[in-house]
Formats: structure tokens, sequence, C-alpha cells
């Protein structure tokens, strides 16, 4: 697989030049379609490689949906459930998606050479922008909507605080804002308490076993627990109105905070909100769910996506076998009101 540089005129070094002029194409362009409705790709960082892979085509000037997966876990293994569901589907019918997986975490990644240096958590949300640079010469995106789970929700907020013009919204999963003192024992928990909610579900249970143990390089994920484990505290503030919203260090777009009502990261979830705008935050504490919200919940996560896209003035029309349903109600609605 090509790796994508973006720094200089490195984009020559992409494959999609043979198909793209130099300038950002128009997504109406079926061969640009084609090419965006799957896709993967390795682009090159300031601190390294970051494997992504996008779904779906950027739909008008709505910002992209881009994922970012737990310690243990890839963007299939964490997220496919989820963006699987039906009603998560409706949804990306009218946003694409780019999966981000951490340095060395998806699938059938290569050993890191010995002696190599992980990137920090810091680092890991400074290579993001490097995403973002492909999504605006790809297809003009110039903003995401970012959905994170534990570590993954860490860069993300990360990501915000030092970009907040490129990030319109986050759905933060498990997201701990705290330093390594809280890493004692959550990191022994997360695994036992994903286990222990899906004890009725041994073929669940399994899949995962087999995915940490074949899918995952376990030298890289040793090296990603460990950026993670030795990651720094947020320091973020909630505002004090009137005292000091300009230059407190917080969040400054929407975010929706979830947490199972039985899992580790209840406390962490809670002390992330107690330090964020109360105005632009929201805390869903998912009833009967532990560890993975999004894997055992879908159904309800979904619907709290859609809410909360809606709360930031994105609508998602309903589904082409409810508008003809819709119509006819309009219809006689109108008849009704002329013979009133």
């Amino acid at each position: 697989m090509t790796a994508l540089n973006f720094s200089g005129s490195s984009y020559e070094d992409c494959h999609f030049c043979r198909v793209m002029p130099k300038r950002a194409p128009c997504v109406s362009d079926p061969r640009i379609e084609k090419i965006l409705t799957f896709c993967e790709h390795d682009i090159e960082t300031p601190h390294g490689v970051l494997h992504v892979t996008m779904r779906g085509v950027p739909k008008g000037n709505r910002p992209v949906i881009l994922t970012y997966h737990d310690i243990g876990l890839n963007h299939k293994s964490c997220f496919n459930t989820l963006f699987n569901y039906e009603d998560m589907q409706e949804i990306t019918q009218h946003f694409a998606v780019v999966h981000v997986d951490a340095p060395g975490q998806q699938e059938g990644a290569p050993p890191f050479p010995s002696g190599y240096r992980y990137p920090t958590m810091e680092e890991m949300a400074e290579m993001l922008p490097s995403v973002m640079t492909q999504l605006k010469f790809l297809c003009r995106v110039n903003s995401v909507i970012g959905i994170g789970v534990g570590a993954g929700a860490y860069i993300l907020s990360l990501f915000a605080l030092n970009n907040p013009t490129l990030v319109e919204g986050l759905v933060l999963i498990n997201v701990d804002p705290c330093a390594e003192g809280w890493i004692d024992w959550a990191a022994s928990k997360v695994i036992v308490t994903a286990a222990d909610e899906l004890t009725d579900n041994q073929e669940l249970i399994q899949t995962y076993r087999l995915h940490i143990a074949q899918d995952i390089n376990q030298d890289n994920l040793a090296l990603f627990c460990g950026s993670y484990q030795y990651r720094r505290d947020l320091e973020i503030e909630r505002p004090i109105v009137g005292l000091n919203e300009a230059t407190v260090n917080t969040l400054t777009c929407p975010a929706l905070l979830v947490v199972g009502d039985t899992s580790p990261a209840v406390e962490a979830v809670v002390e992330c909100n107690s330090r964020l705008n109360p105005t632009k935050t929201t805390l869903l504490k998912m009833a009967d769910c532990g560890g993975l919200p999004q894997v055992v919940q879908p159904g309800k996560l979904a619907e709290a996506f859609k809410y909360f896209l809606q709360g930031m003035g994105y609508s998602t029309p309903p589904p082409p076998w409810v508008q003809p349903v819709l119509r006819g109600l309009s219809v006689a609605s109108k008849a009704t009101e002329s013979s009133c």
C-alpha cells in the first residue's frame, strides 16, 4: 500500500493522482465517487504512518465522521457493530466516515523495528491534521465530527483542544481526562468488565479473544498501551460565565459523553463532564451496559448520536420507505385544512 506524504509536492506519490486533477476535485465526478466509496490509505505524518479507512462520499459541505478506537481493538472490532446497525446506516447515508487505526494496530500490521519509539498520545493527536490535509485535497472536507472510545476518545479530545476549528462535535465513550494515576484501576478492569457483561454470549467473547490474539500485533499493542499509560492530564477546566470563557482551556465544540452504568470508566467520565462547558456537554449513562456500549447497545447509541447531530443542526431525512407515507399525510392535512 502506498504511503501518502502531504508535505510539499509528494501528492505525486499518491495513486489517486492518476484520476484526479491537481486541485481538489468535485465529488460529483463519478470517477472520484467510485474511489471514495471505500478506500484505505497509509498516510505519512510528522510522527509516522497512520492507517486510515474511508467509507462513503462526503455530502456537500457536511463534516465527515472520524472514529478512533480503544486499546486492544482496531476500527473494525471497535466500531463495526455500531456502523453496521440499521439506524446508524441511515445516518451514514448522509455522512462519509473515516476510521483511523492507531499506529501499528490495524489488522496485519507489521512489527515495528527494534528501537522504534512509539508516538506519545500528544503526538498521535498531532498526526490527525495530516488526515485532514488529505480529506481537504480529496473532497474539500474542512471539519469532522469525532467518535472515540477510551484511548481514542482521549486522542480526539487533544485534537479538538489543539485544532478547535477542525472539530464540529465529539462523541466521547469512556473518556478519561486524567493522567497516569487513574490507569492503575482502569487497565486492570476494562478487559474483565467487558468479559463480565458478555458472559451470556460465549461466541462474542471468543471473537474478541481471537481478535486480540490473532489480528493485532502483540508487541505493537504493548507500545500503544505504554503511551496511554503515561498520558498527561488534559488540563481542561469548566468555564465560568463572565469570568474566564475566553481564556479557559476546554472543549469549545458540542460533546456527548457516553458510559455504561456498570463500566469501570464511570468515575472518569463524570470527572470529564465536570470539567466541560455544561451548555455544550451532554452526559449519557447507558443502563444495563458495561465497558462496550457501542457493541452491547448499538441501537441506543445510534439513537443518541442521531439526536446529537440534530442538536448541531444536521437533520437526517427519513428512510425512502417512510417518505411516501409522509407525503400522503401532508396531502391529507392540506385537504383537511382547505375544507375547514
